[in-house]
């Protein structure tokens, strides 16, 4: 399977991002005449001859050699996520995890410094406040929003400023034009995981940021399915992270990228579905007696809902609400849900429901939750497809007995 050639790249340029989404990064033809893009399932590849070796190797003819360097159906996901998201490159990964920890290493050397929000993910944060000392990469932690915080904790060997937006669980929504003028004036790079947000309601790059994430497992593929993740942004950069990519091998593997594509050609209906239903959702439960608050992004109510508005399509699947009542008033409500199932993650079609306080955080102390926000009535609802009355109907019964 070859790349999509540039006529092709052209009319999907033109195309909207539900057209993309189907046909985007690859070619009209393909192997036997195939309509899907086929799994290459090998991890080794072969050469016809010892010309076709040395065109690879010494004249840089394009060619596929194993599995950890590169696979043609890899490559179709790579390009159509890449064209989806604005980006020159991508390069996609076995994890959203693997995809965070891999871009950071590529781009920081011992001694280096690099600067992260309170609000990013857990275990990202874990990453940068433990693993990243082992190397004498030091991180500054600044909190979520305050942009003078941010710009005083820059030091001459800082490297990038990461952070996520929106941000779990609180869906904070970080303003990409302020951190774009921080990171020139520092002359840095800005590291965004835009997983909530998807390409459909925000693209970073458009912004002047110059790596967005994804942890393809959410949204992107959307079926609860497969584990990916990617990495987004100008060549030079995806290039840097993709050799470094081929040593540390987290590599996706071919059947997953077929998953991913084929999650990704209902990608746009599913979000712009997901975008009205969590809005209604979001203003249901805000009106509700039995909630204390609700966080979402295009409620007025939300602290960043300027920001929000102004730079993405829509608020997202995701609805975060605290209860009024206790710990065991929020077990009550997750034990009283008949639709909606219980677990930690998101973006699926299937809706999910989580209590970051017994799930995330378990192994927390009160004092430290809280410290962090995560409070005993805190829920993060995401929403997946189904009617959205059902929905509502389910959180009711359950709110109501509780």
């Amino acid at each position: 399977m070859a790349d999509v050639s540039k006529k092709a790249k052209k009319l999907h340029s033109r195309a909207s991002m539900a057209t993309r989404a189907i046909h985007a990064g690859e070619p009209r033809q393909k192997y036997a005449d195939s309509l899907m893009t086929p799994i290459v399932q090998t991890a080794t590849f072969t050469f016809k001859n010892s010309k076709a070796i040395e065109d690879y190797t010494k004249k840089g003819k394009a060619h596929y050699e194993y599995g950890r360097y590169g696979n043609p159906t890899a490559k179709i996901a790579e390009q159509r996520l890449a064209d989806l998201e604005g980006a020159e490159d991508c390069v996609v990964f076995s994890s959203g995890m693997s995809a965070i920890t891999t871009t950071i290493l590529s781009l920081v050397h011992s001694g280096d410094h690099i600067v992260i929000t309170d609000d990013s993910y857990k275990k990202t944060l874990e990453f940068c406040q433990s693993y990243l000392k082992q190397f004498a990469i030091d991180c500054t932690i600044v909190p979520f929003g305050s942009y003078d915080f941010i710009d005083k904790a820059i030091r001459k060997n800082t490297r990038f400023i990461f952070s996520e937006s929106p941000t779990n669980p609180y869906l904070n929504i970080f303003d990409l034009v302020k951190i774009k003028k921080i990171a020139d004036k520092h002359k840095i790079l800005t590291l965004i995981d835009s997983t909530f947000a998807t390409p459909y309601n925000q693209r970073p790059i458009e912004f002047g940021m110059d790596l967005v994430l994804q942890s393809c497992t959410k949204y992107l593929a959307g079926h609860n399915d497969i584990l990916a993740g990617a990495v987004l942004g100008r060549q030079e950069l995806v290039e840097k992270i993709r050799d470094l990519h081929k040593s540390m091998g987290g590599t996706i593997d071919p059947h997953c990228c077929y998953m991913l594509l084929r999650g990704l050609k209902t990608f746009p209906l599913r979000i712009r579905y997901q975008n009205e239903s969590a809005l209604r959702i979001a203003e249901w439960l805000e009106a509700h007696p039995a909630i204390r608050r609700v966080y979402y992004p295009f409620l007025p109510s939300h602290q960043h809902y300027e920001v929000a508005t102004q730079q993405m399509q829509g608020g997202g699947g995701v609805v975060s609400f605290e209860i009024k009542g206790t710990l065991v008033d929020s077990k009550r409500l997750l034990d009283r849900l008949k639709l909606i199932n219980i677990g930690p993650s998101l973006g699926g079609v299937e809706s999910l429901i989580t209590h970051p306080a017994l799930v995330s955080y378990y192994d927390y102390s009160r004092k430290e939750r809280y410290k962090l926000g995560i409070t005993d009535t805190l829920f993060r609802f995401a929403v997946g497809i189904e009617d959205t009355d059902d929905l509502i109907a389910d959180l009711d019964g359950a709110l109501r007995k509780s």
